[in-house]
């Protein structure tokens, strides 16, 4: 979708079409000889990911208000706007190469896509696509969990040893092999979505736990992580395992 934007339509067909589609904003003159090469690198770009992306062309010199409004200093200059607001931009005449990252950044990938469906098929085609991904990973292992076929889960986890969630359901995946009877009810806690009693359970098991500690810290890491930072029980819990473990 390609279309002239000027000041009075810029609210309805930039501001409001980006909540529900990115919006490219091409601020350009027609005596800008440096427009006049970047535009069809833009219109290409923008067909080339047709029903992804709109491209909006804005005259400067027809709409002034618009262009101050924007800290229009130089032309081209060229604005991506999510969700009502400018999320990547750049100024200058740019070479395709450039234009097509641009582009990529704000339109989802095939296997972003996936992920975001979030079921097992989904998640497999996504992994086929991008095989380290770790957003498609874990939850694809999780699902493969909880139906009993750890070995696959484990193969998955593997891939991405780095990651806390994934080296947490790994952990907790040779926990239960081992046959730790005193978490039984940490992990039961845990499935039903009761964080703070799982972490109490997790942690408190952890003086007694002899060669399990290490693996458990890792689970207690991964559920850490999977709250966020900012989370107030991911705080205390991080408070509770570093007097467990010092």
């Amino acid at each position: 979708m390609i279309f002239d934007v000027s000041e009075a339509t810029f609210e309805q067909d930039v501001i409001e079409r980006s909540r529900t589609l990115p919006v490219v904003v091409d601020f350009w003159a027609e005596w800008c000889a440096p427009c006049r090469q970047l535009g069809p690198l833009l219109e290409d770009a923008t067909r080339a990911r047709e029903g992804k992306v709109a491209l909006a062309k804005l005259d400067t010199d027809a709409n002034p208000a618009i262009s101050q409004a924007f800290g229009i200093q130089g032309i081209p200059a060229v604005k991506a706007f999510r969700d009502g607001r400018v999320v990547e931009e750049f100024v200058g005449a740019q070479p395709r190469p450039q234009v097509e990252r641009f582009f990529d950044a704000l339109v989802p990938s095939e296997a972003d896509q996936l992920v975001a469906s979030g079921d097992e098929a989904s998640l497999r085609r996504a992994l086929e696509l991008a095989p380290s991904r770790t957003d498609a990973i874990v939850p694809l292992a999780r699902m493969l969990h909880e139906r009993g076929e750890d070995e696959e889960a484990s193969e998955l986890l593997a891939r991405v040893p780095r990651d806390f969630a994934a080296s947490g359901l790994a952990a907790r995946i040779g926990l239960e092999r081992a046959g730790t009877p005193d978490l039984t009810e940490a992990f039961a806690a845990l499935d039903a979505g009761d964080h703070e009693r799982a972490l109490d359970l997790l942690i408190g098991a952890m003086p007694g736990s002899d060669g399990a500690r290490d693996d458990i810290r890792k689970v207690v890491v991964g559920l850490l992580d999977q709250l966020g930072v900012e989370n107030e029980l991911a705080r205390e819990g991080r408070r509770k395992l570093a007097a467990a473990l010092y």
